[in-house]
């Protein structure tokens, strides 16, 4: 089968489209046909070699979300069958025409969702609720400052926002064409976060109290400038560092305000099959009734892989973007 390996990081060049042998699954496994496989931020910093919670020893095959048919099933696997349309969190070994995974964490796709679709879901629309339910803990009327609002799960954490009830939501982006997608997602307000001083613009529009929390991507300077948009007893949840730059922290600039700072890494949850079909079930429910806008940006054929990798460490995708595997096959 075809896939894409990278032997050593490096910048996306590294990432090579090559032939590998075919997967067999074991008992308890599912082999799946790749037909789509979303591309997160988390696939650049393992490339790249920047420090991650899990090793990526070379050669290695990224892709942590993949939606497919089943192939092929293992010893002992009874609850799916061949040919189903399906979706999965293997957090790793997505850029590939066919995956082997355990059956737990196969969600079957519901009727209307396509492939690309739902490649677009798993681990942004996962990280934007689970960081938003768990992490934040996110109250009815409490107001939400989103960074890089019209990225992937920027453009989900919008809508569940509002969905989960909270009071205002103001999206941050880069460009006046991405701050106008998040307002369109319902985003209340937005704000050039790579203007100077945009904190105080962000107090403005909470009345001078600033924001209840604050999904931090970024990292770097910005940081720094979030934490003065914040309100009393607010929280940062800090889910990446798409800039590369290390954050820091005055501890003081906590201590007054008693802001929190929490770490969030969607992988750790994957582990509870429950909690994250239930989530995903919850999400293609808001879908299927008109609540929530599937924001699918680039579709590549997987040989493109390093050209969507460029695009998406060049801020220069909106929404999702997906490869498809089979496309130039």
């Amino acid at each position: 089968m075809k896939a894409v390996r990278f032997h050593g990081t490096g910048g996306p060049e590294v990432l090579v489209y090559e032939d590998v042998p075919d997967p067999t699954p074991k008992d308890g496994e599912v082999l799946i046909r790749v037909e789509a496989v979303g591309l997160n931020f988390a696939d650049v910093m393992r490339r790249r070699g920047d420090d991650y919670p899990e090793p990526s020893p070379p050669p290695f095959i990224l892709g942590a979300e993949v939606a497919g048919t089943i192939a092929a099933v293992g010893k002992g696997v009874t609850s799916l069958a061949v040919g189903t349309p399906v979706l999965a969190t293997p957090g790793a070994g997505g850029y590939a025409q066919y995956i082997c995974v355990p059956a737990k964490i196969v969600v079957p796709l519901p009727p209307g969702v396509g492939t690309v679709q739902a490649a677009a879901v798993v681990a942004h629309g996962l990280t934007a609720a689970l960081v938003l339910r768990k992490a934040a803990r996110l109250a009815p009327g409490e107001s939400v400052l989103i960074e890089a609002a019209a990225g992937g799960v920027g453009s989900f954490a919008v809508q569940l926002a509002k969905l989960y009830g909270a009071g205002k939501v103001i999206a941050a982006a880069s460009t006046p064409e991405k701050r106008a997608i998040a307002e369109r997602l319902g985003a209340d307000a937005s704000v050039d976060y790579t203007a100077p001083g945009w904190a105080a613009k962000v107090r403005e529009l909470t009345n001078g109290r600033g924001v209840d929390i604050v999904l931090e991507t970024a990292g770097g300077e910005t940081v720094a400038q979030a934490l003065d948009a914040m309100a009393p007893f607010g929280r940062m949840i800090f889910i990446g560092q798409s800039s590369g730059q290390t954050a820091r922290v005055e501890p003081w600039q906590l201590t007054v305000p008693n802001l929190t700072v929490t770490g969030f890494y969607v992988g750790a949850y994957l582990a509870f099959a429950d909690l994250v079909q239930a989530t995903l079930g919850e999400i293609f429910g808001f879908i299927m009734s008109g609540k929530l806008s599937l924001e699918v940006g680039t579709v590549l054929p997987l040989s493109k892989a390093a050209e969507a990798h460029r695009l998406l460490e060049g801020r220069k995708t909106t929404g999702k973007v997906v490869l498809q595997p089979w496309v130039d096959a």
